[in-house]
């Protein structure tokens, strides 16, 4: 048996039909929201999109077949990822955003659960759902032992009730297109701050119209000038004691699954971004002299910075695929690669597009070509969905600790449990 880097048939017209889909709609994104004033102007802006993307079945490529949807592989997610994410950042998050909602569900849940929450996500409504882990106070220590420290937001059972108090910023989709709640929100607390995580830390569905829900601001951020970003308040909210996933303790394996499943989306999002950056690197280097008498890729210091580039992009997409590979094999039980690829190709990210504006000059930091805005853009990459300092490393150095790693068995490309 021999490693296979081709993509079958089918995975190549996927990757093909993304791109065209990408030309042809996602690029006219950043026209659309260039002059709105406010980040919530700017998300409602990108409904028709997102929209176009449920009619292309990119949201119910998220879902199980027994619940409507086609249960895509990551790996093939990720092959769409990239070429959707280098004409627009915004419109993919948003899906991302919904599938970190909906990854509780999936993995966690009841039958009674999924047959209740996901078949509304396998229609043709723009339906957003949103993961609200991020407490107002910092997420990384998110698992602490100390009942003063970690996660704030806390659940208590009334009869056959949940009553949720608290506070989440950074829930991505959380808003909704209207202001009004997304579709469903996955929520992270504590069901009794006298108990120890792995008895009290929970995850808790509840629909974004739920009295006591309210948005309270958005933050509008650098980059990803078109994704919502609130800050979320939970004042006695109730939902039915049905909503909780699982039970009281399960919340951290939950969080560590659900962000095993992002991990490796976010490398193919990166390196969707490094292309954008590229692409024009390389058209302007062939084009531009730069006042000389000739192109400037004809030097050396222009063509040898584009080949590293080139060069690194290349091993952040293979190494994303391993990473899906795996996860797809594993059932999402790979926790090593996967945040690997997360906190390799965020922060080569960075430095591949400062290296693409090195090559441009300072017409790159202004408003003349997209560089600028495809900075602000990765900058996001280290520092969200589990930020590399604050959670990715910590859970490798975690694993790394355990008695029985072993270093070799990702290389091995073994199944493991």
């Amino acid at each position: 048996m021999t490693i296979d880097f081709d993509l079958s048939p089918d995975q190549a017209a996927l990757q093909k039909a993304a791109r065209a889909f990408a030309d042809e709609r996602l690029s006219l994104v950043e026209g659309v929201i260039a002059t709105l004033p406010t980040p919530e102007a700017r998300f409602a802006a990108i409904e028709p999109f997102y929209q176009d993307m449920v009619h292309a079945g990119f949201l119910k490529a998220l879902l199980p077949v027994e619940y409507g949807g086609t249960a895509m592989p990551s790996l093939d997610f990720a092959l769409a990822a990239e070429e959707l994410t280098r004409a627009d950042i915004n419109v993919p998050s948003a899906l991302l955003g919904t599938g970190l909602g909906l990854q509780p569900i999936i993995h966690f849940g009841t039958a009674d659960q999924k047959a209740r929450f996901l078949p509304p996500f396998a229609g043709s409504e723009p339906l957003l759902a949103a993961w609200a882990f991020t407490e107002t106070a910092g997420g990384a220590n998110f698992d602490n032992a100390d009942a003063s420290a970690g996660v704030q937001t806390f659940a208590r059972l009334d009869g056959d009730e949940w009553v949720i108090n608290g506070d989440k910023h950074f829930t991505t989709n959380g808003s909704g297109w209207d202001g009004n709640g997304a579709a469903l929100i996955s929520v992270l607390c504590r069901t009794d701050p006298t108990l120890p995580l792995n008895e009290s830390m929970a995850v808790i569905v509840v629909p974004g119209d739920t009295p006591g829900v309210a948005v309270e601001s958005y933050i509008d951020t650098m980059g990803h000038r078109a994704t919502a970003s609130p800050r979320i308040t939970f004042t006695d909210v109730r939902v039915p004691a049905a909503n909780i996933i699982g039970k009281p303790g399960d919340g951290i394996e939950i969080v560590r699954k659900t962000f095993n499943w992002t991990s490796s989306i976010i490398g193919a999002a990166c390196v969707g971004r490094m292309r954008a950056a590229f692409d024009y690197a390389f058209a302007f280097a062939k084009s531009d002299r730069r006042s000389g008498p000739v192109p400037i890729i004809d030097y050396q210091n222009v063509g040898y910075m584009l080949v590293d580039i080139k060069t690194r992009i290349e091993a952040a997409r293979y190494f994303t695929w391993k990473a899906c590979d795996l996860y797809d094999k594993t059932g999402g039980a790979d926790e090593e690669l996967g945040h690997m690829v997360k906190i390799y190709a965020s922060e080569l990210a960075v430095q591949v597009v400062y290296d693409t504006m090195r090559v441009v000059g300072v017409n790159s930091y202004g408003d003349q070509t997209p560089i600028a805005g495809i900075m602000e853009d990765v900058l996001c990459f280290p520092l969200y969905d589990g930020g590399n300092m604050g959670v990715r490393r910590r859970q490798l150095h975690a694993l790394m600790k355990r008695p029985d790693y072993d270093p070799m068995l990702s290389a091995a490309g073994i199944v493991g449990g």
